[in-house]
């Protein structure tokens, strides 16, 4: 009696290759397509891998460890390092109504400054279009889409720092930038990062953009951290300032009032809205 022909369809061969891939295989396309979607969920990861959702959840939690990605309840989302670094218009589609909260309570700490430095990013520029029109300021920025929200205000004057343009944040980098920079003295400025933690200080993927906030803060009499939960705990490639040279964290409630007094015990006031 002849015996049977092995299946070749589509979903069988999608088994055998899922069960054949190495976990360095498996873990390599998580990590893209996180990269890819901006975050990745366990149940879809498990399903279109062909494995248990344990498997993912153990894959998760090496990638976690090797500093690649941050677990949520049910996912996690990439870490951003030296060779990866989200693009400004993902910035925009993420957590948009947390940044526009957090962006008008950091603009409420104007106070009487009359000289601000506002980074790239796109927290920093919803700061800086929530900033008073109704009075003198002069705004310092690398970022163009900052300047361009506010060149057409005639109560601004914008200073743009020349440079390389990064294609990713639309910003100025390199000895250009940070040259004009070091002959400003400013009264506030409002700082972004990839990420901040308490051990390893706010931190950012690219060291010609670590040199222009180092300078920044250098600049600056009093500096405001503004970001998203998900930034608490992430950990960049460069540092380029220590959690108690900031003046106040602006975030969101979604970090823990327990984790918020820890930042606060290095120093800074952190406001949560």
């Amino acid at each position: 009696m002849a015996r049977p022909r092995a299946r070749t369809g589509s979903t069988a061969g999608r088994r055998v290759t899922a069960v054949n891939r190495t976990a360095e295989e498996r873990q390599r396309e998580i990590v893209l397509a996180a990269r890819r979607a901006g975050s990745v969920d366990v149940s879809a990861l498990a399903a279109e891998l062909g494995v248990a959702k344990e498997t993912v959840r153990r894959d998760l939690r090496v990638l976690e460890d090797h500093g690649l990605l941050r677990r949520t309840h049910g996912g996690a989302y990439p870490v951003e390092s030296a060779g990866f670094e989200t693009t400004l218009a993902f910035r925009a589609t993420s957590h948009v109504p947390e940044k526009r909260r957090i962006a008008a309570a950091a603009a409420e700490l104007l106070g009487d400054a009359e000289t601000v430095f506002v980074d790239e990013g796109y927290t920093p520029q919803l700061i800086a279009e929530a900033l008073p029109r109704d009075r003198p300021l002069t705004v310092v920025t690398a970022s163009l889409p900052v300047a361009g929200a506010l060149a057409g205000t005639d109560t601004m004057s914008v200073l743009l720092l020349g440079g390389r343009v990064r294609s990713g944040t639309l910003a100025t980098v390199d000895h250009w930038t940070t040259k004009m920079l070091a002959g400003f003295v400013v009264d506030l400025a409002f700082i972004g990062a990839n990420g901040i933690s308490r051990e390893h200080g706010l931190t950012t993927p690219d060291p010609a953009v670590s040199e222009v906030k180092t300078q920044a803060v250098r600049a600056a009499r009093r500096t405001v951290f503004a970001g998203v939960h998900t930034k608490f705990g992430a950990v960049s490639f460069c540092r380029f300032a220590e959690v108690g040279a900031l003046e106040t964290i602006v975030t969101s409630t979604l970090l823990p009032a327990a984790e918020a007094h820890r930042y606060s015990l290095l120093g800074p006031q952190v406001i949560r809205v």
